[in-house]
């Protein structure tokens, strides 16, 4: 099981719900907000395709390759992913174009689930984010395992929504 932290802190509320999720299982622990990640450069129709980039990308890239399920977890930015998990997502088209990579077949065999904490009415709000996920899943034909939002702000408050805890924790029993 890999592990994808979107936040820009340490020990965010994303992160302790995700790791409510994760329970006792093993799992591989990657944290965006420590790896380069260039924005996209769209050369799907150059001739020449993409260019390989002097950063993170490729390393987060083989971990997700070599895990069979994966969970993503980002706080509910201006209503969407964090700006490093977008840019890992966006560069999925990059690997796309790249014919020595079974990118596709590969993604159809895992699994990803989904965790997003949010301050403003996240349980609402950050559905758009879940059907993003949703569709990127079935593009791939890869299963989506499920979502938990938790409603937190402040450092530490997700503890407070036990709704959220709880749903991580039972769904922690099906990984």
């Amino acid at each position: 099981m890999l592990v994808l932290y979107g936040s820009s802190r340490a020990d965010g509320n994303s992160e302790q719900l995700a790791e409510k999720l994760i329970g006792n299982h093993k799992a591989e622990r990657m944290y965006m907000r420590e790896k380069r990640m260039a924005d996209i450069e769209d050369r799907r129709h150059v001739p020449a395709g993409f260019e390989k980039k002097d950063d993170d990308y490729y390393e987060v890239l083989d971990r997700l390759m070599a895990h069979d399920t994966v969970i993503f977890v980002t706080p509910l930015y201006w209503y969407g992913m964090s700006g490093v998990m977008k840019r890992f997502v966006d560069r999925w088209s990059e690997t796309l174009r790249d014919r020595k990579v079974p990118f596709r077949a590969t993604m159809k065999e895992k699994t990803f689930y989904l965790v997003v904490t949010g301050g403003d009415n996240p349980k609402q709000k950050a559905l758009p984010l879940v059907l993003q996920f949703q569709h990127i899943c079935t593009f791939f034909g890869t299963e989506f395992g499920g979502y938990v939002i938790g409603e937190a702000n402040e450092p530490g408050q997700i503890a407070g929504d036990r709704e959220a805890m709880l749903l991580a924790e039972e769904m922690s029993g099906r990984l």
